[in-house]
């Protein structure tokens, strides 16, 4: 596995030219080993069923998305390692492609068998909202049969540019405002992580919340 400073560099550099990543087997493996034990450690009571939307705006529809999400957080080792290494990407993005990205969130999310989310754009143009997408998955020894891939489509088109299959460590990393993307129903439990980070759109008005 490349150091840290040579895959950031090649994020970067293909962000910067197309917009977009991927990386099979890119999460350091011991990171995604702890991060694939808790996931899966978690009592189901604590992931809830996905919307779409935020805050007054959050919609619940299993016409469009059906999986679950637990939020993550610095309470656990897993949790602080993983925000500590997307911390680590957001200094080293925005010291080479100066996005100014602010904050950043992210989510465990299940899909059991048959769940899937139909196609959509993590942030719209304009709204400043979510800036750059970061995917991650914690699928040891998964299987074409298994489904879940995750479709990366052009801006406008119908085509996708890409189909990922969501194999163990692999990162996926995009401009949220410009690839609308889709995960295919998954033929058995699917775990992965979904963040966002932000730029800090706060004025005089309007305090932007660091999620």
């Amino acid at each position: 596995m490349m150091p840290s400073s040579e895959m950031f560099d090649q994020i970067a550099e293909q962000v910067y030219a197309q917009g977009y990543c991927i990386l099979p087997k890119a999460l350091p493996d011991e990171l995604a080993q702890a991060l694939a034990t808790e996931v899966r450690s978690l009592p189901q009571s604590s992931f809830s069923r996905a919307g779409i939307g935020r805050q007054e705006d959050h919609l619940m529809t299993e016409v469009i998305r059906r999986d679950e999400i637990h939020w993550i957080d610095n309470s656990t080792a897993a949790g602080s390692a993983w925000l500590n290494w997307t911390a680590q990407l957001q200094q080293a993005m925005n010291r080479r492609l100066f996005l100014g990205l602010f904050s950043f969130e992210s989510h465990y999310a299940h899909y059991s068998e048959g769940d899937f989310y139909k196609k959509h754009l993590d942030a719209f143009r304009g709204q400043q909202n979510r800036m750059l997408t970061v995917v991650t998955y914690l699928n040891p020894e998964w299987g074409d049969e298994d489904g879940g891939e995750l479709l990366i489509y052009p801006e406008q088109g119908e085509n996708p540019l890409h189909k990922v299959k969501p194999a163990f460590g692999t990162l996926v990393i995009f401009l949220s405002e410009e690839f609308p993307h889709e995960v295919l129903p998954a033929h058995t439990d699917r775990y992965s992580i979904a963040g966002w980070y932000r730029i800090n759109s706060s004025d005089s008005q309007r305090i932007d919340p660091a999620e």
